[in-house]
């Protein structure tokens, strides 16, 4: 066995793989950018080496500092994770060069399988089904379009050495062939230095199947059955499941088969997904699906099937790498339950699902129920210069809806701030009748248009919740508080009204809230930024007493009103002063917290009628602003 490993890679995939390894006495190295000097990675690992600056071109992605890293730590193997150099053949063949095990498949199988052209053709040698298409070597536009026009449209376009939804377009008619396919190629020209394409036929109601293959160097190779990664967003997957819903037997036998015989093909050792597209509009049938491509690495996907096999396959590829056979015969594997990832991300469903970066100041992740893979923990930051996953939520179930149940439970229990993520874009996934069904295709995320990114608004029950707890910090939601003598007198004090009212505010909204209405508000909220967070289906919402420093005064008018009953302690102004907009005028102490009223624009301070140390209600008009000529 392995005595010392580097993992060539960051985030959770490091820390997967450090875990197996620990598990196995086998010591760890992780590699670092400057930008990674304090991940989780980093503290998690035996040993750590920097490698460069932030941007990966200049860190993860240079082979020669990765072997120069494993030899100053006296690092007998590497694990490339995936992505980055994980199917670069030539760093394959650079590690063994330099004496050195490499955990993965060897690098003439990863040539094999590299260009989608000569693997189809290389699949169709041994007899593994492939979608009807054209991959010749006359490329040029004439030919291309002569074929797509046989085939038959709609067609797609890829480009031979694409990848991760670049390189490929979709053709509806023969008229658009000819701009399509140039900007196909050029797209394929920028981003992998190749502009070669193939034809496929389009398939109208297609399913993403992979199959997770292994081989050993004793000539073994098995599956672990399938994954449904259908559940996709512009070619990128979002929820992935194992097994594939719809799948019969025989159905499973032929796909899986085939995987394996792909694998034999290319000599495979290690870990590797076939990946097929099927024709889902009448179920999946054995004639109607065929092969895509191999990743010739472990895939972000792999728990899924760990959880309905019970092997652990970074365990399995360190077995294979250090020369022992597999551990179980294709007879020893067998399915149990059902299991669901969800790709947590930190983007905005809302802005196009751009990314958003910064501290992760709160990262509460559900209790024990589902699987958490991830890089982060509270306190540590997203980076701008790497892929924005923050973690992976995997369920295990009996059954389908066990296992959907649960991951929606999962993610409607998360906590996270100020980072934005796609957690309640999952749930609405989760919660599409299409998806919960099985009828999942690729593209059912891109016919539902908006209606799976749009944030709801905040709901009555939020609005109450957020006003007791920014009264009351320490309010339960759902307990009574004000059960007993008091009940009917809430909010009795000498000389002031029965009810509490109180100005909070939700974005641009804003509500003057009665108190004594509020008790039954139930759900979770936590203290942030000033405010109140209070989360529905996985949304958070931040509620804060009036902000009069956004630009626009109470009223509309420049009145600074008391956001809440509060204690004026401090008054910067006087009468007459000329202010700028943003100026601090006064400060209310409210809630054991300090506020600070500013000015909303520039202007001369024409009345004020705060002094230090006067209570005040809630809306009491504390001084106005008249805005400048």
């Amino acid at each position: 066995m392995i005595e010392s490993l580097l993992i060539a890679n960051r985030g959770e995939i490091a820390c997967r793989v450090i875990r197996t390894a620990r598990k196995l006495g086998i010591r760890t190295v992780a590699v670092y950018s400057d930008a990674d000097a304090s991940a989780l990675h980093v503290r998690q690992a035996d040993e750590a080496v920097h490698i460069g600056p932030s941007p990966a071109r200049e860190s993860y992605l240079v082979g020669e500092k990765i072997i120069a890293a494993a030899r100053a730590s006296g690092a007998e193997a590497i694990h490339p994770g995936y992505g980055f150099l994980s199917e670069n053949a030539d760093f394959a063949q650079a590690v063994l060069d330099a004496g050195l095990v490499w955990v993965g498949p060897k690098p003439g199988s990863i040539r094999a399988m590299g260009l989608k052209d000569a693997a189809k053709k290389l699949m169709q040698d041994a007899g593994v089904p492939t979608t009807p298409g054209y991959l010749g070597d006359d490329q040029s536009p004439q030919r291309l379009k002569a074929e797509a026009d046989a085939i038959g449209y709609p067609v797609l376009i890829k480009a031979v050495a694409g990848g991760g939804g670049k390189g490929m377009r979709k053709v509806d008619a023969a008229e658009d062939f000819a701009d399509a396919l140039a900007s196909c190629q050029r797209e394929a020209s920028a981003s992998f230095g190749n502009d070669v394409v193939l034809i496929e036929k389009y398939i109208l109601s297609p399913r993403h199947i992979e199959v997770q293959v292994f081989g050993d160097s004793h000539g073994n190779a098995v599956h672990l059955f399938e994954r449904d990664c259908s559940l996709q967003r512009r070619h990128q997957k979002v929820i992935e499941e194992a097994p594939a819903p719809g799948m019969d037997e025989a159905t499973r036998e032929a796909v899986c088969s085939a995987a394996v015989r792909a694998a034999q093909a290319v000599d495979y050792e290690g870990a590797g997904t076939i990946e097929f597209i099927a024709d889902g509009s009448e179920g999946l049938r054995a004639d109607r699906v065929w092969f895509m491509e191999m990743n010739t690495r472990l895939q972000v996907e792999h728990p899924v099937t760990e959880e309905i096999t019970g092997v652990d396959l970074v365990e399995w590829q360190l077995r294979v790498a250090s020369g022992e056979p597999l551990p179980k015969s294709q007879e020893e594997l067998s399915i149990d339950g059902w299991a669901m990832e969800a790709r947590l991300y930190a983007e905005d469903p809302a802005t196009g699902f751009l990314p958003s970066t910064g501290r992760l100041d709160l990262l509460e992740f559900p209790d024990d129920a589902l699987r958490i893979e991830t890089g982060v923990e509270q306190g540590d930051a997203v980076s701008p210069f790497y892929d924005p996953m923050v973690a992976k939520l995997v369920s295990r179930g009996k059954d389908r809806d066990d296992a959907m149940l649960a991951l929606a439970d999962g993610l409607a229990g998360l906590r996270i701030w100020p980072v934005k993520t796609n957690a309640a874009f999952l749930l609405a996934c989760l919660g599409d009748a299409d998806f919960r069904s099985g009828a999942v295709h690729t593209g059912l995320i891109g016919d539902r248009g908006d209606t799976l990114t749009q944030a709801p608004p905040a709901g009555e029950n939020e609005w109450q919740l957020a006003a007791m707890r920014l009264f009351s910090p320490t309010f339960d939601a759902g307990e009574a508080p004000l059960a007993g003598p008091w009940a009917k007198d809430f909010g009795f004090r000498l000389n002031a009204p029965a009810a509490i009212r109180m100005t909070i505010q939700q974005g641009s909204e804003r509500r003057v809230m009665m108190l004594e209405q509020c008790v039954n508000a139930t759900g979770f909220a936590a203290p942030a930024d000033g405010g109140v967070l209070v989360w529905r289906d996985a949304q958070p919402f931040l509620f804060t007493p009036p902000r009069f420093d956004a630009g626009a005064a109470a009223a509309g008018s420049g009145a600074i009103l008391s956001p809440m009953p509060g204690k004026i302690i401090a008054v910067e102004v006087t009468e007459g002063d000329t202010v700028a907009k943003g100026q601090k005028l006064l400060t209310l102490e409210a809630m054991k917290m300090e506020h600070t009223l500013t000015a909303p624009f520039d202007g001369t301070v024409a009345e004020l009628s705060a002094t230090p140390g006067a209570q005040v209600q809630v809306e009491a008009l504390l001084a106005r602003i008249e805005p400048a000529e």
